[in-house]
This record gives C-alpha cells, structure tokens and sequence, in this order.
C-alpha cells in the first residue's frame, strides 16, 4: 500500500517520531491529520507540510485520554476529507523513578496515555480503517518485550499495547485492516526530557547518550516503509533486536545486561 492520496492520522505528532512520521508521510504524498495537545504548534506543522510537499493538512487539537477528544479527531477527519487509511498511535510519555519511590499517580498517568490513548483513538477509527482496509499502527517500544529499571510504568504500557495489538490483529485476520506494532530501542527524541519523576513532575534533561541513538527521522522512515509493506511488527536498532532474542533465550542473562547499562546514566537510579 502507497501513501500517496491516503489519509493519515498522527498522535502525538507535534514533536519527536510523531513529528518526523508527518515529514515522512507528506514526503510520500499522504494527507496527514495531525493531532496533539499543542494545537499552535501544530497549525504551524501543517502550514509548513503544505507549502513544502503540496499536500492537505489538517490539525486536531486531542488530549488521547480524554475519550470525547478521540471520537472528534474522527469525526473531524470525516468531515474533511470522507475517509481515513492509516492511524498511527504514537502519543506517548515516559517516568523516570524506581518503582519504591514512584506514587501510583505516576504511573497510571503513564498508562492512561501510552495505553488507554491507543485504545481510545482505535475505538473510533476501527469501523473506518475497516471500510478501508487500511492500517492500525501501534508506536511501542524495546521496552514492551524487556522490563526496564526505573520504567515500571512505561514498560508496562508497552507490554499492555503489543498485547492489545496482537489480540486486535488476530480479530482483524479476516476484514483485511493490517495492524503493525513498531518497537523503536532508544530513539533520540524529548521523551526523556519530558519523562515524569517519583512525583509526577518533568525531570527536564535526559540522563541518557541521546547523540548516541537512532534519530527520529530514521525511526519514522522504517515505520512508514512498515506500513506500506503492511508488515506485522518491526524491531529497530541492533541493540533493540539484541534486547528481544536475549529475552527469549537467556533472559536471566540479559537482566544483569540491563542492569550493568542503567547503572551508567547520569544520575543513575541503580549502583
């Protein structure tokens, strides 16, 4: 499937993979609805697609927890352009706390976005992704297949989404609607400057090697290559894919691994 003239949902898209996937789809010539809390920045977002690509753009105004935003960036879609093709879900946030210090507030936050957002925007989107035989694409992560320290409640979410997936996936065998599961490992992005503390709060700079990581555009050229290839999950980076078979074969193995590699952020949470 080509994503030229199809109709695009991206959450999450006003930075990051979201905002890369909305360059790598009107490069393709998609139409790209884009929807985010940050509505101004996203306005601007669309006007620079459309000058550049010569493409339609739409920006939706969505917090993914709230289930009546959902339904509208639908029904928002439908309105502008009759139809939708592909929904990519890749709103999201991390934490940054050991479970033991972690309020639970935290982490249900955490959950509410990563998890019960997806849910929520695939609620609406299903019957018209069915019509259309189109695409459901979970953004997840490395860390929905290996547990990580410090990252209870995004690990968590992530597992809770490639369970979700897999499950829709299998229900969806027969009505031709393709659901993908894109599992980036560390992505140089602002989801860690922005990932919640033990209190909820911004910790406001990574701890981690980001000029290090894959870079969001390459991320989103591989999702976008996924989706077109309509594939049913995508690995990424070598130590991502590392981190899943060692998980499989010698996981006890790969929890000393992961251990040794937290304790070397900067203010490591492990010692």
């Amino acid at each position: 499937m080509k994503l030229n003239d199809k109709v695009v949902i991206i959450t999450g898209a006003s930075s990051g993979i979201g905002k890369s996937l909305a360059y790598e789809c009107a490069k393709r010539g998609a139409v790209v609805v884009l929807a985010a809390r940050q509505y101004v920045t996203l306005c601007q977002l669309t006007e620079q697609l459309e000058k550049e690509y010569q493409i339609k753009a739409l920006a939706v105004q969505c917090d993914v927890t709230n289930e009546a935003d959902c339904a509208h960036l639908i029904k928002q879609t439908l309105t502008t352009f009759g139809k939708m093709d592909v929904l990519v879900n890749n709103a999201g946030i991390t934490m940054r706390a050991l479970f033991k210090d972690a309020k639970v507030e935290v982490l249900k936050q955490v959950m509410d976005v990563n998890f019960w957002g997806m849910v929520n925007c695939i609620k609406y989107a299903l019957p018209e992704i069915t019509k259309t035989k189109g695409s459901i694409v979970g953004v997840s992560s490395i860390a929905g297949y290996k547990g990580l320290p410090g990252r209870s409640g995004y690990s968590a979410s992530k597992f809770a989404m490639n369970g979700f997936l897999d499950s829709l996936r299998v229900e969806n065998l027969k009505t031709g609607v393709h659901v993908l599961t894109a599992c980036p490992g560390f992505t140089a992005s602002n989801i860690r400057n922005s990932a919640l503390n033990s209190e909820g709060k911004q910790q406001g700079e990574s701890t981690l090697e980001e000029q290090k990581m894959m870079s969001s555009d390459e991320v989103a050229r591989n999702i976008v290559d996924a989706i077109e290839s309509r594939s049913r999950t995508i690995t990424l980076t070598g130590q991502g894919k590392l981190t899943v078979a060692l998980s499989k074969f010698i996981p006890a193995f790969l929890d000393k691994m992961v251990y040794k590699h937290f304790t070397k952020e900067r203010d490591p949470l492990l010692r």
